[in-house]
């Protein structure tokens, strides 16, 4: 059976269901065509991620025939942004994803793997929220920059800005002139540094605390062992014991 990965499944988890809240927008709010167009992007990217997914599925499935009968064919259709009808196929990606995480106990185990690998975890919640909001703020910031004075008018400009805003770059091309739009500037600026600090820190202590992992598998190793040797001991006691009765 192929090796779960709670926390990886976590973040497809997430992945679909913004996906899902993508297709909500565009389809029952119908917005302006330049927020279609963030939107679609931000579609786009997701279902490339879909699609890695379903590449590493299909690799590691022990069964590829059976996995390509069941969930892959779905899995795939769900990755195609340019089929509007195969995206809501998504929400069978949720419900076999929520059926995995519930059958290996997923609040025990979830909450063990979040807290005993932060670096990992605090690297996927990262590039989650930063999605969520650059696709928030270029939609909000087309929506409230449509003045004449304003100069975000076009998907291209809003998701530049964006970009631009929360790694805290500021090329200055780009800014908003509202008062609604620089709260918003002023949330993804505060986000940013938050968000690239905690980046910048998992990733040092990915290269100054290597020998975790390895510490780790030293010590499951000599668990290993001892519970060898118990075992060892029991079987001779076991065998002393019948000897005398004999």
């Amino acid at each position: 059976m192929r090796r779960v990965m709670p926390l990886y499944q976590l973040y497809m988890l997430a992945l679909c269901v913004i996906a899902l809240a993508v297709n909500v927008v565009q389809h029952a709010l119908r917005p302006d065509p330049e927020i279609d167009a963030v939107l679609d992007a931000a579609d786009l990217v997701i279902c490339i991620a879909f699609a890695v997914d379903f590449a590493v599925s299909l690799w590691t499935a022990e069964d590829r025939r059976r996995y390509l009968l069941t969930w892959g064919w779905l899995d795939i259709l769900s990755s195609m942004p340019m089929l509007d009808a195969a995206r809501w196929g998504r929400l069978a990606r949720i419900a076999r994803i929520a059926r995995l995480l519930r059958s290996i106990r997923a609040a025990r185990v979830l909450s063990t793997m979040l807290l005993s690998r932060r670096r990992q975890s605090t690297l996927l919640a990262a590039t989650l929220v930063a999605l969520v909001l650059i696709i928030a703020s270029s939609t909000a910031i087309l929506h409230f920059e449509n003045s004449k004075e304003g100069n975000i008018h076009t998907a291209d400009n809003a998701v530049w800005w964006a970009f631009a805003t929360i790694t805290t770059v500021g090329y200055g091309e780009f800014y908003p002139v509202t008062t609604e739009g620089r709260v918003i500037a002023a949330i993804l600026m505060t986000a940013g540094v938050g968000l690239f600090g905690a980046f910048s820190a998992a990733l040092a202590s990915w290269f100054l605390v290597p020998e975790d992992e390895a510490t780790d598998a030293e010590i499951a190793a000599m668990r290993e062992e001892m519970r060898g040797l118990r075992e060892a001991i029991e079987r001779l006691a076991q065998q002393t014991r019948e000897k005398r009765i004999s």
